[in-house]
């Protein structure tokens, strides 16, 4: 291994004495762990010129395997101590849409309760692959079937209607869900007619519609007074208790929650049961929005 990485300074260097620099090494100490490494393999590395050293075709076949070698184990390192149960740091994937309008606004408070506890947030959506991705946990909408071996810590039930800015509804279209511009999402695009099903209402239909890549900016738009789109709690929690957003129609349950996975019971990881137990915390105090179906 000492060769190898003697090897690896001195070819992505193009010099020995930069490579005897950089590793704090003598330039004949790199020399003769380039010559252990040629002397087992059989072949020359490097092709010396003009006090100048330069890959033969087989160094540049060993330091392209080098470099992936040495990244992979740089990087299993740094995940080890990323995830052991001891490292101050804690790996959160979360639906971007949950994400940004929902738990980042309340990373700070948790902050100030763990602050010895570091957030990696990184942001997918479906199914997930914890060890794959090198997720500590992962918070999604659980409407997916999910791997038998992971645990699920469920938060919170998700209830669906159709929300808008009060001026665009008192104003705009006089409180007449036909005259609207229905907004939709392309990353749900069954939303509406989900909603309309629930409410068992086959009569109402869009006056306009229009179409947005993803959930998160047909909420915008419909906070924007450009429409009326179907929000979701709790994405639109905070929105609906500061009137940014209202509902005046039924929030209706979707039959889908929000969890937690975790390849452990949360026992195994003080960790991700503080994290855990902090969410839990939280939905408490949302659970009048959430049950709450006439939020005008």
């Amino acid at each position: 291994m000492n060769a190898l990485l003697a090897f690896e300074a001195a070819a992505r260097l193009q010099s020995f004495t930069k490579a005897a620099e950089e590793l704090h090494l003598t330039h004949g100490a790199i020399s003769r762990a380039v010559a252990q490494i040629e002397e087992r393999i059989g072949v020359a590395l490097f092709k010396r010129q003009n006090r100048r050293v330069y890959l033969t075709t087989a160094g540049q076949r060993l330091l392209k395997t080098s470099r992936q070698t040495l990244d992979a184990l740089t990087e299993t390192v740094e995940e080890i101590h990323r995830h052991d149960i001891d490292s101050p740091f804690l790996v959160v994937s979360c639906e971007p849409s949950l994400a940004m309008r929902w738990l980042m606004p309340r990373l700070g408070e948790f902050k100030a309760l763990c602050p010895e506890l570091h957030i990696d947030l990184r942001m997918s959506g479906g199914p997930i692959d914890l060890l794959e991705e090198g997720c500590d946990l992962a918070i999604r909408r659980l409407d997916f079937s999910v791997k038998g071996d992971y645990q699920i810590t469920k938060l919170c039930a998700e209830f669906a209607g159709p929300v808008c800015s009060e001026s665009y509804w008192f104003e705009q279209i006089q409180q007449d869900l036909n005259q609207a511009n229905w907004l939709h999402s392309r990353t749900r695009p069954q939303a509406w007619y989900d909603w309309l099903s629930i409410e068992k209402d086959q009569t109402a239909s869009p006056n306009t519609e229009q179409h947005f890549d993803h959930f998160f900016y047909a909420l915008q738009a419909a906070q924007d007074h450009l429409g009326m789109a179907i929000g979701s709690t709790p994405l639109v929690s905070d929105d609906l208790q500061a009137r940014r957003l209202i509902s005046p129609l039924r929030l209706q349950p979707t039959g889908y929650e929000y969890g937690v996975l975790t390849l452990h019971s949360l026992a195994q990881d003080q960790r991700i049961k503080t994290f855990t137990d902090w969410l839990l915390d939280l939905i408490p105090n949302d659970l009048e929005l959430f049950n709450d179906v006439n939020l005008v």
